[in-house]
């Protein structure tokens, strides 16, 4: 029998990807975490509750520490423990790689941290919990970095040259490590990824290719790129190296190579 799968945050990008990726091989139900929606929700009979919700991609301004706290943490412990006492077995939260770069002025990766810790205490043999780190995710439609990444390759002329190293993953690979997670109810921590790392410079470069652009690299405004990254965020997400080591699985669920998963997310428009 198909198992049965509530997702927790209607209007996610991973969360809508997911159900329409997986509609095939589960009863899949999707419900609005916002306004307590979910609470009217039905958890009997479910299998597996995957929480998608939360907040990104917002600036975090200092007055934004409550909402991002609220949301990232306490309404994942609420869904949770509504689940272990409907009896669910498995439930899934997508946290973030952010957890692995404490920094006091980062809420959402604090957020994310703060819920982690409290999943883990509701944790038992009936009730698994398997937190999911992804880096980067990217594909069509979505929102965050890679976008903005895509707008910058289509207009600059000319782009630094830096030998970084980024963990990223492509949507329909994180889909695939989500269904996998359900079929051998998983638990514990994992970071899905692509096989390979990527490079900010050489993704831009392809990036610009796609579109028919031409892009010059150099390495002259590197003496300054690297020491601003320390103090600005932005600069650290493009240039900086930041990787999770690899678990030697990422063959089982990357159903996608990377040069085609960028081209698939450039060129197809959802």
């Amino acid at each position: 029998m198909n198992k049965n799968v509530l997702i927790v945050g209607q209007g996610s990008y991973i969360g809508e990807r997911f159900a329409r990726y997986a509609a095939d091989r589960y009863n899949i139900v999707t419900v609005n975490a916002r306004d307590n929606h979910w609470q009217e929700a039905d958890f009997t009979d479910v299998d597996t509750v995957l929480h998608v919700a939360g907040i990104v991609h917002v600036k975090q301004r200092k007055d934004m520490k409550p909402l991002y706290y609220r949301v990232n943490c306490d309404l994942a412990l609420e869904v949770a423990k509504k689940a272990k006492a409907s009896g669910v077995g498995l439930f899934i939260f997508l946290s973030s790689m952010a957890v692995h770069r404490p920094n006091p002025k980062d809420y959402y990766g604090g957020s994310k941290m703060k819920a982690e810790q409290g999943l883990q205490e509701l944790s038992s043999p009936d009730f698994r919990v398997c937190i999911v780190r992804p880096p980067m995710v990217y594909g069509p439609g979505c929102k965050g970095n890679f976008p903005k990444l895509v707008k910058l390759a289509e207009r600059t002329p000319i782009f630094p040259d830096v030998n970084n190293r980024r963990s990223a993953i492509y949507i329909d690979n994180l889909c695939e490590f989500l269904c996998l997670a359900i079929q051998k109810n998983l638990d514990g921590i994992h970071s899905p990824q692509n096989a390979e790392y990527i490079n900010t410079t050489r993704l831009t470069l392809f990036i610009a290719s796609l579109r028919g652009k031409k892009i010059r690299t150099t390495r002259f405004f590197n003496p300054l790129i690297l020491p601003l990254m320390k103090c600005v965020p932005s600069l650290y997400k493009l240039f900086g190296t930041l990787t999770c080591d690899p678990s030697g699985d990422e063959a089982e669920y990357n159903v996608m190579e990377y040069e085609e998963s960028v081209r698939v997310s450039v060129c197809t428009d959802i």
